[in-house]
This record gives structure tokens, C-alpha cells and sequence, in this order.
């Protein structure tokens, strides 16, 4: 395999994983009945964009760099804030218990 044919099977599997979060996000939502926003969505938005964007690099494309990139920022973020969520959540029901248990 040459290295042209690499890139193009890592710029598919990169817009693969990208896409799969739409699939993963819609199956969450139809479960739940609502709409929601599952981790894994994150998870996969992070492993597809920066597939995508090692691709964009190769191919030396400023605007898919550029769009790229600025969405593996708001992915990163977006997992940040879940993560101090969860940890405060974890922190609020560790106090609970610690109540419930010492009364």
C-alpha cells in the first residue's frame, strides 16, 4: 500500500468515527425519548476530528486545518466540563451519604 492510499483509508476511518456519533447521539435520544447528548458523542467527535485533521495536515488543507482543529478545542471542552460535572455530583452524593450514615 503507498502512502497516498494510507491517507485516504485514514481520512475515511477519521470521517467514519465522525459520523458515528450522529448514530450514537440518535439511538441515545430515541431510547430516552428525548433529546439528549450521550459522553460517547464526545468521545467519538474528539477520535474523528483529530483523524480528520492529521488528514487535513497531510493534505495541507487550511480550512479543513482550521475547522478541525477549532472543534478538537470545543470537544476537549465539552468533556472537561462533563468531567468536573460528574466529579461535583459524585462529591454531593459522597456528603449525602456521609450524612444519611452519621445520623
Amino acid at each position: 500500500m503507498n502512502q497516498e492510499w494510507l491517507w485516504v483509508t485514514i481520512g475515511f476511518i477519521g470521517q467514519a468515527l465522525f459520523s458515528a456519533r450522529f448514530i450514537i447521539q440518535w439511538l441515545a435520544s430515541e431510547r430516552a425519548r428525548r433529546s439528549i447528548i450521550p459522553v460517547a458523542f464526545w468521545f467519538f467527535s474528539l477520535g474523528g476530528g483529530a483523524t480528520l485533521l492529521a488528514y487535513a495536515i497531510y493534505r495541507r488543507d487550511p480550512v479543513f486545518i482550521a475547522g478541525q482543529g477549532t472543534g478538537l478545542i470545543i470537544y476537549v471542552r465539552n468533556l472537561m466540563l462533563i468531567r468536573r460535572e460528574t466529579r461535583q455530583t459524585d462529591s454531593t452524593r459522597t456528603a449525602l451519604s456521609d450524612d444519611v450514615s452519621n445520623s
